[in-house]
């Protein structure tokens, strides 16, 4: 399955005065989600780093269609869209416990060769796990 959920509890040191997620603050959910969907792929992104290899966001566009609020819990949707010889994409979005639509969010990264500081093919592995 190309989609997997991650839930996450909206702290108090995540909102504004008016008990509203700062706006900034959706970047690391998604990338929580990012994240875990490589992880239920069997792919860590510690080692990843630990072989070399980063995969820095190069564009992501984010749309807020409503807004999330102090203790509320949310569910994010991360979706494998697609790669390239160097590229992945994903599209995101969260929704409340109402399962109301709050934002969506589209990322494009790159595999980069730490050591030299330059894009790169992925690894095998990855490539098995993206066309699986």
């Amino acid at each position: 399955m190309n989609e997997h959920q991650i839930q996450v509890r909206v702290r108090y040191s995540e909102t504004d005065q008016m008990s509203v997620v700062y706006h900034g603050n959706y970047v690391p959910y998604f990338e929580m989600g990012r994240v875990e969907w490589l992880r239920n792929k069997g792919i860590s992104y510690k080692s990843l780093e630990e072989n070399g290899i980063a995969l820095p966001i190069v564009s992501m566009t984010i749309n807020y269609k409503k807004p999330a609020r102090y203790d509320d819990l949310l569910t994010v949707t991360t979706k494998f869209k697609g790669h390239s010889s160097v590229k992945v994409e994903f599209e995101c979005e969260i929704r409340n416990e109402n399962n109301e639509l709050l934002t969506t969010a589209y990322f494009l990264l790159v595999f980069v060769d730490l050591n030299l500081g330059k894009a790169i093919a992925p690894p095998q592995y990855i490539l098995d796990v993206m066309d699986a």
